[in-house]
């Protein structure tokens, strides 16, 4: 599953790489007219980076093409928290209020808000409203969360 946003990131990622493409193909080439393949950093370097530029966009092609995409815009949850789900929390313990978007896997990126569907914290605000607490293990044991918002966007 994907929201809208990460779909379209996604998208532009590969549009970019596939762009990237061709002039790493061109350094490749470039290198090996230097000669001595076999001791030629930057042909070494070139390739490297060809290989991860074909990979990634392999990886991305693979994802699109059998993602779930949501746009948080138009899910009504209901006031529960749900995938696509923006929640502002409070921890009950220190007071200090956090905001999170519940995404997908390729979209989740801690330090921008973005938390995988499927992270601790995750799995204990689905289902939840506002007013509600979830309960989540963490290293240094149980945390709670009580949720303060819940939107869609």
């Amino acid at each position: 599953m994907l929201t809208k946003h990460g779909f379209d990131k996604l998208e532009q990622e590969l549009l970019r790489l596939k762009t990237e493409r061709q002039s790493v193909i061109t350094a490749v080439a470039e290198a090996r007219a230097q000669g001595g393949v076999r001791k030629s950093a930057d042909y070494e370097a070139a390739k490297d980076r060809q290989g991860f530029v074909e990979g990634r966009i392999q990886e991305i092609e693979g994802t699109l093409s059998v993602a779930q995409v949501i746009d948080p815009d138009e899910v009504d949850g209901g006031g529960k928290v749900v995938f696509g789900a923006t929640v502002q929390l409070e921890d009950e313990e220190s007071g200090d209020t956090v905001t999170y978007q519940i995404v997908g896997e390729d979209e989740a990126d801690l330090k921008q808000g973005l938390i995988n569907i499927s992270s601790p914290i995750a799995r204990a605000l689905i289902g939840k409203k506002e007013g509600d607490t979830a309960e989540v293990q963490a290293p240094s044991g149980i945390r709670r969360y009580e949720v303060v918002a819940v939107s869609y966007r």
